[in-house]
């Protein structure tokens, strides 16, 4: 059970492999808006679900195909993780402290933006539908999608026609200082981006004879001696604790932050103003907190409006409210293992 992605949705169990579960779900996409797919590229269609099949009863329909490396190329045939495409596509290289090894993202990011690139791009196809009146197929795949998140560090390669310069940790390649450091119980990150911030920096730091400093006087400067003005910031930062720093920058106009685990984040003061943990009331577990929708309407109020369901938990009530079935022909489905 995935309890982010799956409230405020019903779940039909359905075996889409047993003939009579296949053609429930040609009869459900017969009036559907939109159908979301993440097999291997050409799976579907000896089950008669592909996109050609289904939109020969449904022209309208938006069908969204997501996978590891989309739906022609040379490896449209493998197996898409996000742990192997970050490594495919040059994000965890750029990924990880300046020696060391390569390492992932501490949450499957290409996966979560592979869905919003998904998401937008069936926002758009469905806009389109309205001047054409015609749906199409999406091809969506992680690879495409991460290498569409490198942004601007991708640019600086094509543009400079040069390899990256590597993995920075929580450092900027062209800007210091800015990246955390340690202090007696945690880490800060400080964000000195311009001469002016850094000069607050120093204040704070007890070190205002720096701002004036040649080798630091000047953003060119400071990176030119970054090995000598970082571990020097880290020698005074830990000397106090996170808090102690946070009460020093606290209304300087310097950004700072402190390095939160998840726990602190979660009970954030800022996180729980902004409502983006919200408690649910689940049938089996019980109240649980989830994860709120990070967008606010000026109007519109979306809302948990039920919590994640078990699988198949709505199958009855699909099948009877959508195709008509009746409780013998559901029961006969369920024997024969069509439906869960």
């Amino acid at each position: 059970m995935q309890p982010k992605v799956n409230r405020n949705k019903k779940s039909l169990g359905v075996s889409f492999q047993h003939p009579e579960g296949a053609e429930i779900i040609r009869e459900l996409a017969k009036d559907a808006d939109v159908f979301v797919e993440n097999f291997l590229a050409g799976t579907l269609k000896k089950y008669g679900l592909d996109f050609a099949t289904l939109q020969k009863t449904n022209p309208r329909l938006i069908y969204a195909s997501i996978t590891g490396y989309g739906q022609y190329g040379p490896y449209s045939d493998r197996a898409g993780y996000d742990v192997m495409v970050e490594a495919e596509m040059g994000l965890m290289h750029i990924t990880g402290t300046r020696d060391g090894p390569p390492v992932k993202v501490g949450c499957a990011v290409t996966d979560l933006t592979t869905g919003m690139y998904a998401c937008n791009s069936i926002m758009a196809a469905l806009l389109e539908r309205h001047n054409s009146n015609q749906g199409q197929h999406l091809d969506v795949c992680l690879s495409d999608c991460q290498v569409a998140t490198l942004s601007n560090m991708a640019e600086a390669v094509l543009i400079s026609r040069k390899r990256d310069s590597g993995r920075w940790g929580t450092a900027h390649p062209s800007v210091v200082p800015y990246r955390a450091f340690r202090t007696s119980d945690g880490d800060v990150l400080f964000g000195g981006g311009n001469d002016r911030l850094f000069g607050i920096l120093c204040a704070g730091l007890g070190k205002q004879e720096w701002a004036n400093d040649e080798r630091f006087a000047t953003n060119a400067a400071r990176v030119a001696n970054r090995g000598v003005l970082e571990p020097a910031i880290e020698k005074i930062t830990t000397q106090k604790t996170t808090q102690e720093w946070l009460d020093i920058f606290e209304g300087t106009g310097l950004p700072y932050a402190k390095v939160n685990d998840l726990m602190d984040t979660l009970n954030h003061t800022h996180v729980r103003a902004r409502n983006m943990v919200v408690s649910v009331d689940h049938p089996s577990c019980g109240e649980m907190e989830l994860v709120n929708t990070p967008i606010k309407y000026s109007r519109s109020k979306p809302s948990i409006r039920t919590p994640p369901p078990l699988l198949g938990q709505h199958t009855d009530e699909i099948l009877t409210a959508r195709l008509g079935f009746d409780s013998q022909k559901i029961h006969e489905l369920r024997a024969q293992g069509a439906v869960g």
